[in-house]
């Protein structure tokens, strides 16, 4: 079973105010100014893309750069892809601001973060002046949420799935369970387009209460760089979020990209995608389990684009396989996690092949 801790909130101008996992750390920190040509398995956008037609439909957005930002096309396109009315839709930077807005916007006591997650939610968080309550999932039941960890009197929870970095798909109706009339749920649902038919989605749903699912196109897209999400939620939520945005809040670029993303022509891309990352990713945790003379244990049944591994010093194996031209994403950073954990993004067999003999050479080297 898991455990619930509190930790103090930062004020608005401290970046941190413990000793506890760097909330601020992400994947491309393991690539960027490496000084070192490296195979990229540290962040999880998806590899080869944007798609060349997805790259023409933004470049051809940029005619219209003079005008301000017009985003109700985008917006309708993402209510009919989820078959929602427009008002529960709005259009953010990526799901990192959305999270930012959820902790300026909205009005909460005991706000809850189920962990090990993606740092930003708690981050964002802790920088708005909230003291934040971390319930931690446990390795030994392969960090399955039990909803009788959350406090009963939270009345904001956030929580990942399929969550990063654990790679667990919690069922929707275990999820549904964490909702009640004057709570806001928080699903997380940025690789939920990786996963073959979207199983466990809540995206869509108003039956759950206060449910409030963000989503995220630049994983499976490849436009980290251009900042492309959306959050489903009530529209008294949508209204409060939206007055915590600046004026026009996502670009002409990013906008063409949604439409583009949603249109039926992406969702097969998409689907197609997604069940061709499942085969590889079984085709690698098959790889690794070779290893496992080695203590390499992989956290299961692995569903994302990704996959945690926790083996012996993995700390100083990290270090090797940089030597050995490959970045994976290091553990310590997310909290619930520690020194032996590394993530693994999920990627084409010929790079597993050449990864995984990486890893069996770092497990086995001295010093």
């Amino acid at each position: 079973m898991g455990t619930a801790i509190t930790t103090t909130a930062a004020t608005p101008t401290a970046m941190r105010t413990d000793a506890g996992p760097d909330l601020r750390h992400h994947g491309d920190a393991e690539v960027r100014d490496a000084g070192a040509d490296l195979v990229d398995l540290a962040v999880n956008v998806r590899a080869d893309t944007p798609p060349r037609w997805l790259r023409e439909e933004i470049a051809a957005s940029l005619t219209g750069l003079a005008a301000y930002p017009d985003g109700r096309a985008a917006r309708a396109a993402v209510a009919q892809r989820h078959g929602l009315p427009e008002e529960r839709v709005l259009l953010t930077a990526g799901a990192a601001e959305a999270f930012v807005l959820l902790a300026r916007a909205l009005e909460v006591r005991r706000p809850v973060v189920v962990h090990p997650q993606f740092t930003e939610p708690e981050a964002a968080l802790r920088d708005a002046g909230h003291e934040v309550e971390r319930v931690l999932l446990s390795a030994r039941d392969g960090f399955r949420l039990d909803p009788a960890l959350v406090p009963e009197d939270a009345d904001l929870v956030i929580v990942g799935n399929p969550t990063n970095p654990t790679s667990v798909l919690h069922p929707a109706g275990v999820l549904t369970q964490l909702a009640r009339p004057g709570r806001t749920l928080v699903v997380d649902e940025a690789f939920m387009d990786a996963v073959p038919g979207e199983r466990e989605a809540l995206a869509g749903r108003t039956d759950v209460p206060g449910l409030v699912v963000l989503r995220s196109l630049t994983k499976t897209w490849g436009l980290a760089g251009l900042r492309v999400g959306y959050v489903l939620a009530p529209p008294e939520t949508v209204t409060a979020l939206q007055r915590a945005q600046p004026l026009w809040p996502v670009s002409t670029p990013a906008l063409a990209a949604t439409r583009a993303c949603v249109a039926p022509r992406a969702l097969a891309e998409a689907a197609h995608a997604a069940h061709r990352t499942a085969a590889d990713r079984a085709h690698l945790l098959t790889a690794l389990a070779e290893l496992a003379p080695y203590g390499v244990k992989v956290t299961g049944p692995a569903e994302a684009p990704f996959v945690l591994l926790e083996l012996p010093d993995a700390h100083r194996v990290r270090r090797r396989l940089r030597e050995l031209g490959y970045a994976v994403r290091r553990g310590d950073t997310f909290p619930g996690l520690g020194p032996d954990w590394l993530r693994v993004a999920v990627r084409d067999r010929a790079t597993t092949a050449g990864f995984v003999a990486a890893l069996g050479k770092a497990l086995t080297q001295e010093g």
